[in-house]
């Protein structure tokens, strides 16, 4: 860290909570009678970089252009060196504004939302011609079909994926102009203050691709953050946040465009959940957040099902649901499993929790979720998986023209959300749209 920083004094190190792949680690330095404040990314394992398209190094290339075309990313002072250490990753200077969600859409500054179209617009219009050569180019149809390899090599079993899927396949848009996607562009990823947008985080998913993903990934009904009236960023509406994107020079929106976006990168996202798991189970990544954050694969399908069910008849869509299976009765003898998981999440929550800070404190409240869900599954008797509906759905031989099956989709997403994610918001929103 001398190397890139200079002699000082190390202090507040601490890691910073989220972040579903990278670890972000915050830290100031004080020399020469001044403290900077910075904060240090990188990867948790080497495993983790295996298959990516580009490194640290490019990523750190990548947020510097961005700087450089007046984008508001932040300033990078440094990048690791095998010698430092520290594995990969590149140091920050520490910005100021808020990062959580949670607190930004409580009080949103008046600005955010327009704030957001337009440096979604200027990174659009950051010339293709500075960005690293390794920053790769999307092709859809091939990315298409590269989640439908790893949704088969998962097991090829869950009904919602696999309808979406053959929807993707159904609704391929044409190839649109490149410009540099950020890839991640949502609340978590960006950093406000009372003045509005003050940075653009995380862009370890950029890539050459549609301006429209860029555009309806922070739409998705998980990073609204219960805020469900407000489809543009949990902010406002699509039509400002279009309008704030055209006017600062970005490409006009393509409503039917935008909705294929917002159905695939639901789809990545349910993909990507199931994908932690397997980091867990390939020992890349051993931390129990791997594991909470795999059983959030029902929430993208809850998505999934509300996104493309217009596409059933009306009898269908009006049917109604069967009711979900009750629980067996619990034995009365020794404690039951239920009751021994039950036991050990009190104590965390009683013990380990409020003695716990920083990211300590995280990981207890990941725990008690992961303990949380094992124990609603213990007694709630419903399974995701269907590999023969699965596979009828993805090669088009049952549709949601068929009597029924719109209804039991629905029926066995809201049930599986009620075990992993019972706090979803869209859950309640399902639960009385379709009356379940």
């Amino acid at each position: 860290m001398l190397r890139i920083v200079g002699a000082g004094a190390l202090s507040g190190l601490s890691r910073l909570s989220g972040g579903a792949n990278m670890e972000s680690w915050s830290f100031d330095w004080r020399a020469e009678g001044r403290t900077a404040g910075y904060v240090l990314r990188r990867a948790p394992s080497a495993a983790y970089m295996a298959d990516r398209p580009f490194g640290h190094r490019d990523e750190a290339a990548l947020v510097m252009a961005a700087c450089a075309a007046g984008v508001r990313a932040p300033e990078v002072v440094g990048v690791l060196e095998p010698g430092d250490a520290l594995g990969t990753g590149y140091v920050m200077r520490r910005g100021g504004g808020e990062g959580s969600p949670a607190e930004i859409l409580a009080d949103p500054p008046a600005s955010l939302l327009g704030d957001l179209g337009r440096e979604l617009a200027h990174i659009h219009a950051i010339p293709l011609e500075t960005v690293p050569d390794a920053i790769p180019p999307m092709d859809t149809g091939a990315a298409l079909a590269e989640l439908k390899a790893r949704f088969l090599s998962y097991g090829g079993d869950r009904p919602a994926i696999a309808l979406a899927i053959r929807w993707c396949e159904d609704h391929l848009p044409d190839p649109a102009p490149p410009v540099l996607v950020h890839g991640d562009y949502r609340m978590g990823n960006v950093m406000a203050g009372v003045d509005g947008l003050a940075a653009v985080l995380d862009w370890e998913l950029a890539h050459r691709g549609d301006a429209h993903e860029d555009l309806a990934f922070g739409c998705m009904s998980v990073w609204r953050f219960g805020q469900l009236d407000r489809p543009a960023f949990g902010l406002g509406s699509l039509d400002d946040y279009f309008a704030a994107y055209e006017g600062a020079g970005g490409t006009r929106v393509d409503v039917d465009r935008f909705r294929f976006w917002l159905v695939y990168r639901t789809l990545w996202w349910a993909l990507g959940c199931l994908q932690m798991g397997q980091a867990w189970r390939s020992g890349a990544d051993k931390t129990v957040e791997r594991v909470v954050v795999g059983r959030r694969t029902a929430e993208q399908e809850l998505d999934l099902v509300r996104l493309i069910e217009a596409e059933a008849p009306d009898a269908e869509r009006d049917r109604a649901l069967s009711a979900s299976l009750d629980a067996a009765p619990a034995p009365m003898g020794e404690p039951t499993n239920a009751e021994m998981v039950e036991a050990v999440r009190d104590w965390i929550a009683s013990a380990i929790k409020p003695a716990s800070e920083g990211h300590a404190k995280f990981e207890a409240v990941v725990a008690m979720n992961a303990l949380g869900i094992v124990l609603r599954d213990l007694g709630a008797g419903c399974r995701a998986e269907d590999k023969a509906l699965a596979d009828a759905l993805l090669s088009g031989e049952r549709t949601l023209a068929e009597a029924g099956l719109l209804a039991k989709l629905r029926r066995d997403v809201l049930d599986k959300c009620a075990v992993d994610s019972p706090k979803y918001a869209p859950l309640a929103a399902a639960r009385a749209a379709w009356r379940g």
